[in-house]
């Protein structure tokens, strides 16, 4: 039977993995994402399942096992943070590489330096373009339900793709909200068991990571590139079957007011639930206002966010991370080439906001609505990249 129990956005993901009867996990601790591996290896200790956990002495060793893990058969899943993540950055690319669906939960925090544990999406952004699904969750249901729909997602004979699922920093790995949990059998239906065709077996020797120069190396990534990009219908498909066991609908993007809206604020993650609170209460004022989500951040929901955008006269892009010396940073940049693309002139503003942990108060975002209609108006951006939050 399902019931709602109080969890952290850490807990919540430790208590999903549980759920989903898995046979590796591999990991070292790293504020805040420590108390997922600390609760995972209670339930180890406790015999409520039949893992085995692999304690290693990095990040990159971690992952490493993962991937030797996810070549035998198992269903694997570890987590990280941060410089942990950066650690991992070459495996990652392995991973993906060699089409090994491991789940990871991503407890998203700031780069160093300056040394900061508190969350923004430079360490995940940093690693964009490695091949992996990623999933940002706005509050720690959402965590929950993604977890366990990332399983699902990343074993699909169609993807075979390794998935992130984003948490923010503090905001949600350590908040306590109550998660409506699915029963486990309920769970255990839902992911099964992996079914992988190909598999280590010293029975049966293959080679797995050979020396591929200029004559198949190219081949192999264009490989890759199309199974990101089917694993967008892999990603639709799972959500149906997830709503009809938990009657919550999650898809590619979410979206708030944005029927009738002539601005919208464009967020990832746990903002996005401030944003939506704050377009609530300026529509019951009359102001034409909405909010875009992407749940999905790759593949890029190109498509799903120029449809939502269509009615538009402004564009405001929240990123979390930097995109040093670039013209605009990771999230804007790709929602601009989007836009270009459907060749559609939509006026963009991009604004940098919350590096290492810092709010962003609903007066911030007010203020950045009202920005937007200004320009829904004038049709005259001032500043195409602006920082709030900032002292200068």
């Amino acid at each position: 039977m399902s019931k709602l129990i109080g969890l952290t956005g850490d807990e919540a993901i430790a208590y999903a993995v549980k759920q989903c009867n898995v046979d590796v996990v591999a990991a070292y601790p790293i504020t805040p994402q420590t108390i997922i591996v600390e609760a995972f290896s209670e339930y180890v200790h406790n015999g409520e399942v039949k893992t085995e956990f692999i304690c290693v002495e990095s990040e990159h060793s971690a992952l490493s096992a993962c991937i030797g893990a996810s070549l035998t058969g198992a269903r694997v899943f570890t987590a990280t943070s941060s410089q942990g993540l950066a650690l991992m950055h070459e495996m990652l690319y392995i991973a993906s590489g060699l089409r090994c669906p491991i789940v990871m939960g991503v407890v998203n925090r700031a780069l160093s330096a300056p040394i900061n544990i508190h969350g923004d999406h430079s360490d995940m952004m940093g690693s964009r373009d490695c091949g992996w699904i990623q999933i940002y969750a706005e509050n720690v249901q959402e965590a929950y339900d993604w977890t366990i729909q990332a399983f699902r997602i990343a074993e699909d004979k169609k993807a075979l793709l390794p998935v992130s699922v984003n948490i923010d920093g503090f905001i949600l790995s350590h908040a306590l909200e109550g998660v409506k949990t699915l029963d486990d059998k309920a769970v255990d239906s839902f992911v099964s068991t992996r079914k992988a065709e190909i598999t280590l077996d010293p029975a049966k020797p293959i080679t797995v990571g050979a020396l591929c120069l200029t004559d198949y190396y190219f081949e192999m990534k264009r490989q890759q590139v199309e199974a990101i990009k089917e694993s967008k219908g892999v990603i639709s498909s799972v959500n149906e079957a997830y709503e009809q066991i938990s009657g919550r609908k999650y898809g590619i993007i979410d979206t708030f007011g944005i029927g009738d809206a002539e601005v919208a604020i464009l967020c990832l993650g746990s903002t996005a639930g401030t944003t939506k609170y704050v377009a609530d209460s300026m529509r019951k004022k009359g102001f034409k206002v909405g909010v875009i989500k992407p749940w999905i951040y790759r593949p890029f929901p190109a498509e799903e966010i120029v449809k939502a955008t269509e009615n538009l006269k402004a564009l405001i892009v929240l990123d979390r991370a930097c995109s040093f010396g670039a013209p605009y940073n990771p999230l804007c940049s790709d929602v601009i080439s989007a836009l270009y693309q459907a060749e559609r002139e939509l006026k963009v503003i991009n604004v940098v906001y919350g590096l290492g942990g810092r709010d962003i108060a609903p007066s911030d975002i007010r203020g950045l609505f009202e920005e937007g209609l200004e320009v829904s108006k004038t049709g005259k951006v001032n500043e195409p990249v602006k920082f709030v939050g900032v002292r200068e």
